[in-house]
Formats: structure tokens, sequence, C-alpha cells
């Protein structure tokens, strides 16, 4: 389907947006004058793609002053969020594993920066629960030099035992350890206490009392002067394709209460502890504390 954008406002674009459906797997074209685009900017029209569960294709240039702009209408029901409740909703034959955040610059650089916030070159003994295929250990190993990464120790819970027998074959070092287990029975293991401890997109799971399990953690299973990092993901995975804005139940758009509302514990609680807290990200809300006066 081809649409006439030409000389068109911003409003006009989104009303038609807003007033038509598309079919799953429809490629819609809109043809622009170059100076409209250079005024709105390519990025407003990725904001357009996603509000409508579509993803932006390259666009082509029609002529010296129009060009086209494309977009692919993302089939909603491929999507792990669809998936059956069962352990292996993240193993390595689910749409999850497909997955790969680290990929999206906006999580990558997002997740960086919490690692350099809580020092990671300071941390010798890691927790990371929900590690899945071990994406989150693979970027740190890629900041640090082969010494300080084999220095350290790396243990990386999961649920899918699938997972974690993709991630003991991919990521397979002396000082990582990675165990199949439900993280509500976390203290049947005996892991000690770590330096840093990291989850991501996994506390919020419905299956996880959040509240008393972020307390459990920080009681017992984080070092004194240790530092956490969670990922609360303010998106949803469709089609392959990361579409911004949590969606709640009972919702059809974005709605956000339910992360606030648990950040808002976590980094009340932190501040309590006298750590300093920062919330940063986009796609994934990232809170990250460490003691107050530990510096960078």
């Amino acid at each position: 389907m081809l649409l006439d954008c030409k000389a068109k406002s911003s409003s006009t674009i989104l009303e038609y947006f807003e007033n038509n459906s598309f079919q799953e797997g429809e490629i819609l074209e809109l043809e622009l004058f170059n100076a409209d685009i250079q005024m709105i900017g390519y990025k407003a029209f990725i904001d357009l793609a996603q509000l409508f569960f579509m993803k932006m294709l390259t666009p082509f240039m029609k002529d010296e002053n129009i060009t086209v702009l494309r977009f692919y209408k993302l089939h909603k029901e491929t999507s792990f969020h669809k998936a059956k409740q069962s352990c292996e909703k993240y193993g390595v034959e689910s749409e999850f594993f497909k997955i790969d955040k680290t990929s999206q610059f906006s999580f990558l650089y997002h997740y960086k920066e919490a690692l350099k916030f809580v020092n990671i070159k300071e941390k010798m003994r890691i927790l990371n629960l929900g590690i899945n295929k071990a994406d989150e250990f693979v970027i740190i190993k890629e900041m640090l030099p082969c010494k300080e990464f084999e220095e350290k120790k790396f243990v990386g819970i999961d649920y899918s035992l699938s997972a974690i027998e993709y991630a003991k074959e991919n990521f397979a070092y002396p000082n990582v350890e990675f165990i199949t287990h439900d993280i509500n029975t976390l203290d049947e293991l005996d892991l000690g206490q770590f330096d840093l401890i990291i989850s991501i997109g996994t506390l919020q799971s419905s299956s996880i009392d959040f509240n008393l399990m972020f307390m459990n953690l920080y009681q017992n299973y984080l070092q004194k002067g240790g530092a956490i990092i969670l990922g609360f993901p303010n998106c949803r995975w469709i089609d392959g394709e990361m579409i911004y804005g949590a969606k709640a139940p009972n919702y059809k758009f974005s709605e956000m209460s339910l992360v606030l509302k648990d950040i808002h514990f976590c980094k009340k609680y932190l501040q309590q502890k006298k750590c300093r807290v920062v919330i940063t990200g986009k796609d994934y809300l990232f809170l990250s504390a460490r003691k107050i006066g530990e510096n960078k």
C-alpha cells in the first residue's frame, strides 16, 4: 500500500495510522518530500512504527526530492509473551531464546553504563539470576581484559535446563558456573555472598513475590558494600522486534505503573541502606545501586 504524505503534517500522518488497520505482514509505503523528512526526523518515524507494532524497512529515494519510507506490520502472535507457561518458555526452542537484547543499542549502552557505575572491575563474585544463554556475562567479558575476567567468579542461575546447557557449552570458562534452579528456592543452594547481583527481566515474573525476593537477595546474598543491577523491561518482543512500552493487563496501550512501583520500592529500600541509586535506560529501565562513598 502506497500513501502520498507529501507536505502532510505529523498530525495528519498519525491520524492515518490511528484510523486504519493493517494486515500482519503487510508493507505500508509513505511517500514524502525529503525536506519534510529532514524537518520531522527519521527518529520520529521509527517511533511511529513502534506505536503501531511495525518496524521500518530500508527506505529508498524515488527521485532527488522524494523518499519512500517503508513500514512492515509485525505478527503480534509471534512473541514469547504468547508462549505457554512452562519451565521451557525461555528454553532453546522458544521464541525468547531467539532474542538477542544485547544487539540492541538502547539495551547495550545502558547495561554497560550500569556496569561502569557499580565498578565492575572491582567486583570479584558476580551472581546473575535469570542468566538464560549468558548474554549479560558475555558483555562483562568483552569489557574486561582477559586477566581481570579470569580473576572473577561468575554464577548464573536459570530455571530453563536447555538454556543452562547451552550456556555451559557456549560460555565455558573455569571461573563461570551455571546452575539450573528455581530462584524461588534459592536458599536450597549453598551460594554464599556476592559483590554484585544482576537480574534482568526476571524478578518481575508472576511466579515471584518481588518485594520478598529482592529483600532476601540484599540481606542474605549481597556482601557488605556490594552492588546491584536490576533490569525492568519497558518493552515487548514481537516478531523479533523490540517494541517500546510495558504492557499491562486490561490496557491496549503502554502502562508503566507496575514497573514504576517495583522501581520505587527498590530505590527507597536501597537508599535506606545508604546506597547511591540511579535509574537509567529506555526499553529496559536499569536500577543500579552502590554504597555511598564508593567512587567510579
